[in-house]
């Protein structure tokens, strides 16, 4: 296996995510077999637990890791299913290391940074190596900046795994901020030559250095900066500011031939150059679609550009599919508490409401679903968008006032939406709720079955602790609210739909963590395509 190290310097933010998925979107265009992990330096033992304001979405994998955001781009990027052996933090590297030493395994020994701690990250490189024998490439990014204090056990793990692999199948690139100073009319190469001097003195010498940038790089700044960090000039690579979407990236730093320098780096030069010509057909339809729809998403940290990333993704991955482009009207939940539903939503195509926790604007988002529902506008519930459409259902059709979820309302006389049985009792947060990848049984005949291509079975990502109510299924169902999906194991309720809408559909999992750019979720795609009808067809709200 070969080993791609992507660290950042200067300031964070600066696309060390986006840069490694590209570079693993490129490499599997050329034929190799990648497979992407974040190691982030922070004490919590995974982001399970964090507020989105500050960590933004967490983002669930198959077997129910709770991880980084950016493994949601690994995943959309790249065409490898990762575990949580593919997101380690501090907080999982000195748990473990502390149990080892309660169990006597250290054998007595004083228990160190390094050689303990370190050991433990390289022994993450070493399972991932040996579980992933097909794999080619492993790119690792490395979380903050180089120079932080909580990072440098990871960055002197990678110095020694480097040197026990060998250095000629290890290629480090380092992510730096090349800033403009408008008052001066030029870019400043200083910060990338500092940030490359601290990572030289922690003993790593980077390979190629990525410099992000609102401008092109010119040749001089390209000539200091590779004098200046020890680099060839053709391994100084530009990583320019994108006009439209993010999927404009990997062929941005095609343009300076990253895939090229990476390969002769770590010996497979002799692979065939990527064949982009699907993937650019795929940023040709974001960037020049030939529709439009718009589409109102309700929720409650809606200021947070990545509080619902990978439902923006998602969106765009659809719209692409319908050669369509969505603008997103982010509509702030408690808003509609305030003003009302129409008058705050207006006339859109679409309404989506995503998944959340806590009952701060819930009552909002009960009014959108009924102004979708009312109206005959395409309604998308997620997760907790899914208990909402079930408890706006429960009032104002099947006149249970009071209906509710025992999440927000303990004593509600219509507990439609309830703990699951085996959440009660939970009293600890951190990965205790229903996660991860479960079988759902689709019943034939219903809209969603018709999305999914008829199947008959499928297998969605969770993330919640309260489930639709049994006890109020056949109420429900008598009138109209058709369940479309049950979960194999359980009979737990996954999908409800109103099949004469034109489309409204509540989901209790995911479906945002399974879609791509070539291959967009079927319930997001019907969900566009739904919307993408109602635009043209100049529907009037009722």
């Amino acid at each position: 296996m070969k080993y791609i190290f992507v660290t950042g310097g200067v300031v964070s933010s600066l696309g060390k995510g986006l840069a490694a998925a590209s570079i693993g979107t490129l490499l599997e265009h050329r034929g190799l077999k990648t497979l992407m992990q974040k190691f982030d330096p922070y004490l919590n033992v995974d982001p399970g637990t964090m507020s989105p304001y500050q960590h933004g979405e967490v983002y669930v994998l198959d077997d129910g890791a709770e991880t980084d955001l950016d493994l949601g781009h690994y995943e959309r990027f790249t065409s490898g299913r990762l575990s949580r052996m593919n997101n380690l933090t501090s907080g999982q590297v000195f748990d473990s290391v502390i149990k080892k030493e309660r169990r006597g395994e250290y054998l007595g020994k004083t228990v160190q940074f390094i050689p303990h701690v370190t050991d433990e990250i390289k022994e993450r490189m070493h399972t991932v190596t040996r579980n992933n024998p097909d794999v080619d490439v492993l790119i690792t990014e490395i979380g903050g900046t180089v120079g932080d204090m909580e990072g440098l056990l990871f960055i002197e793990a990678l110095r020694q795994f480097a040197l026990e692999v060998g250095k000629e199948n290890v290629c480090f690139i380092h992510v730096t901020l090349l800033p403009f100073i408008k008052a001066a009319g030029e870019a400043k190469t200083k910060p990338t030559q500092q940030s490359a001097a601290k990572l030289r003195e922690l003993g790593i010498q980077p390979d190629i250095i990525i410099c992000r940038t609102e401008t092109d790089l010119d040749e001089d700044n390209r000539r200091k900066i590779a004098m200046f960090c020890n680099v060839e000039k053709k391994n100084v690579v530009a990583f320019r500011d994108v006009a439209h979407t993010i999927y404009e990236c990997p062929l941005d730093l095609r343009r300076d031939k990253i895939d090229r320098l990476v390969v002769d780096r770590i010996g497979l030069g002799h692979t065939p150059s990527p064949a982009l010509e699907d993937y650019e057909k795929f940023v040709q339809r974001v960037i020049h679609p030939k529709h439009k729809v718009t589409i109102a998403v309700v929720g409650k940290y809606i200021e947070l550009q990545d509080a619902y990333k990978s439902i923006y993704e998602s969106l765009i991955h659809a719209g692409a599919y319908h050669d369509t482009k969505v603008n997103i009207v982010r509509v702030e939940a408690e808003a509609i508490e305030t003003h009302g539903a129409k008058q705050v939503i207006g006339h859109v195509d679409g309404i989506l409401v995503p998944g959340g926790f806590g009952d701060r604007g819930i009552e909002g988002k009960i009014l959108a679903a009924r102004y979708a529902r009312e109206n005959g506008i395409p309604y998308f519930g997620i997760c907790l968008g899914m208990q909402i459409a079930t408890i706006e259902f429960a009032r104002n059709i099947c006149g249970l006032e009071g209906a509710d979820s025992t999440e927000f309302n303990k004593s509600t006389p219509h507990p439609v939406i309830c703990l699951q049985e085996e959440q009660k009792g939970v009293t600890d947060m951190g990965a205790t709720m229903r996660l991860g990848s479960c079988e759902s049984i689709l019943f034939a005949g219903t809209r969603s079955a018709e999305f999914y291509g008829d199947k008959d079975r499928i297998h969605e990502r969770h993330r919640h602790r309260y489930e639709f109510n049994s006890d109020y299924q056949d109420t429900l169902q008598e009138a109209g609210l058709t369940i479309a999906a049950v979960s194999a194991k359980e009979g737990l309720v996954e999908i409800v739909e109103i099949t004469e809408h034109p489309f409204y559909i509540g989901a209790q999992f995911h479906p945002e963590f399974l879609s791509k750019p070539n291959a967009p979720h079927p319930l997001f795609a019907g969900f566009v395509g739904a919307a993408l009808r109602i635009s043209e067809s100049g529907n009037e709200l009722i």
